[in-house]
């Protein structure tokens, strides 16, 4: 079916093609068989919504009608910001007017647009939202200073990855964008190289903060930079920051964690969500000057492979009454005395992830920082330990005192045992989701064991338990008819004949719900598996046990048909 445009026609002010479309079985038919004539803009422009990026580009070369749609329609705009889109950036801008999202993206191998570029991107874009910069290494401060003096309205997110700027631009972004809420940094290797002469460093408050420190002192000035941070709080609420109202901070890695030190302590007021991941610099430092003292609405942290211990959860626990989510993974010094102070000062946290890690063997959270939280944290829904050896003790005051519990994962430990198992069967009987990862002792008993209990358990997850057996899934199939077992391929043990029911060729990661497949040149293999699909879905996870056991159903086959070849001989 070909398509060419006839006389051009107005609908509701835009200029359109009607086109002449020639049928299979016909001569022409008129254009006014196009049912999208009849739609007003609005409903064409959801349509266009419904699309991928290729065919909506693929319509916007359709009619006039069709492209002024396209254009009105968007909201979302990613480019690749190589050096070549500079100059016709502003046309292609000025064509999606109407677009809240940009990302611009870029390899770091590669030249990315400039300054001027980025510059004009508020005169074209007035309803900007969410700016996001990926690898556009040659955009320097200067371009991130002339953007900032649009002073854009709306932008309330912005996301830097792998770009050349530093504090300069940083600072200028800060002082003249009163609507930004949501401010991600990673990887700004110039940001990290910032040394603390005046002109490149942070933010006005750090240099309030620490004084003119020679460049010799650099890491060794934090405690006069802590000391000045203190007694200058109401100069970086008043002269740096004063209409500044961050909601989301999320820096990754980033390095000189001292120079955050101003930000976070101007924003506190307002922070709901703090986010440090690989990250180097003494972080108890930098919250105990920063929030420390003070009564936060902060709701969400996550410090992932950092260094803080005990004084950074002190300080947590007396300035985050309302926290509800508390992220702890490799975290170098905490022990179960932070947590258990946390514990007794965050009594609205829902959700906790302990991933215990110590340098050296060194003291770390164990069973009773968990006993803490159970004991004081009756709201708590979600419970990740990993590493932690957890005792009956604790496992006891969580069933009791947490009845909303709904999601547990027991990962890395040796103390997690079939008993273990067996009482969170009969105790926690609000549990949906659990997972068990990594706990050689816990056999196929403990996991019948909570196939019989945990009556609103939806689904289980096993990874890596080597005790896990195909008869041990085979019984699930009686005890629950709804229960979605993920299991790892890899811990399942093969029966005589080297075929396990749990086998499944579809990965769990991209689908949430498979059914068991076996071997389809055996009826009988395909039988039994049906009549497990029909009772459990089952999900197995790893690839590299599938490829094994296809090796090993290939070898079984090619035996049986070897057998009778010599049964005949003989």
């Amino acid at each position: 079916m070909g398509q060419s445009s006839s006389s051009c026609s107005s609908s509701n002010g835009h200029e359109i093609y009607r086109p002449i479309i020639i049928g299979k079985n016909s001569s022409v038919v008129d254009g006014d068989d196009d049912l999208t004539l009849s739609l007003p803009d609005e409903c064409l422009g959801s349509v266009f919504g419904k699309l991928g990026c290729h065919d909506r580009n693929s319509c916007s070369l359709v009619c006039k009608r069709w492209r002024c749609v396209d254009s009105k329609s968007r909201n979302r705009l990613v480019l690749l910001a190589r050096s070549e889109m500079s100059p016709c950036l502003p046309s292609l801008l000025s064509r999606f007017n109407t677009v809240s999202i940009l990302s611009l993206k870029c390899s770091r191998k590669l030249l990315s647009i400039d300054d001027d570029a980025l510059s004009r991107i508020p005169i074209f874009l007035p309803f900007l939202k969410k700016l996001k910069l990926k690898g556009c290494v040659h955009i320097s401060d200067d371009g991130l200073h002339a953007f900032s003096l649009h002073r854009p309205p709306f932008l309330a997110k912005l996301s830097f990855a792998s770009c050349g700027f530093g504090a300069k631009g940083l600072t200028s972004l800060l002082s003249n964008c009163p609507s930004l809420q949501d401010l991600t940094l990673k990887r700004l290797r110039k940001l990290d190289a910032t040394s603390s002469t005046p002109a490149s460093s942070l933010w006005v408050g750090a240099l309030n903060a620490g004084g003119d420190d020679g460049g010799n002192d650099h890491h060794n000035n934090i405690g006069a930079i802590v000391a000045g941070a203190a007694k200058r709080e109401k100069d970086v609420h008043g002269y740096c920051y004063k209409s500044l109202m961050l909601e989301r901070l999320c820096l990754k890695d980033l390095h000189n964690a001292r120079l955050f030190i101003p930000l976070i302590l101007s924003a506190s007021a307002s922070i709901k969500t703090l986010i440090v991941c690989r990250s180097s610099g003494n972080w108890d430092r930098v919250l105990e000057t920063s929030i420390h003292g003070k009564t936060t609405s902060i709701s969400e942290i996550q410090m992932d492979n950092v260094q803080m211990g005990d004084a950074g959860l002190l300080a947590i626990s007396s300035s985050c009454p309302d926290l509800q989510l508390l992220y702890l993974s490799r975290t170098t010094d905490c022990t179960d005395d932070g947590l258990s102070a946390v514990a007794n000062s965050c009594k609205k946290l829902r959700k906790l992830h302990v991933d215990a890690w110590s340098r050296f063997g060194s003291r770390t959270i164990g069973d009773e920082g968990v006993f803490s939280i159970a004991n004081k944290c009756s709201q708590l829904q979600e419970l990740v330990l990993m590493g932690i050896p957890v005792a009956i003790r604790s496992l006891n005051a969580l069933a009791s005192n947490c009845p909303g519990l709904e999601r547990m994962a027991l990962c890395n430990t040796d103390s997690v045992q079939d008993s273990e198992m067996a009482f969170i069967a009969s105790k926690f009987l609000a549990l949906k989701k659990l997972c068990i990862k990594n706990c050689p002792n816990v056999s196929k008993s403990g996991i019948e064991a909570v196939g019989r209990g945990c009556p609103n358990l939806v689904k289980l997850k096993v990874k890596r338990c080597k005790g896990v057996t195909q008869a041990m899934v085979s019984r699930l199939r009686f005890q629950r008819s709804s229960l979605v077992v993920s299991v790892d391929a890899g811990s399942i043990l093969f029966d005589s004949e080297g075929i396990s029911l749990l086998a499944s060729s579809v990965n769990e990661d991209e689908q949430g719900t498979a059914t068991a497949m076996t071997n389809p040149n055996s009826a009988r293999s395909a039988a039994a598996a049906a009549s497990t699909v029909a009772a459990t879905h089952v999900i197995c996870s790893s690839r590299g046990a599938l490829l094994l056991r296809s090796k090993f159903e290939s070898a079984l086959q090619l035996g049986r048909r070897r057998r009778p070849i010599e049964d005949n001989a003989s």
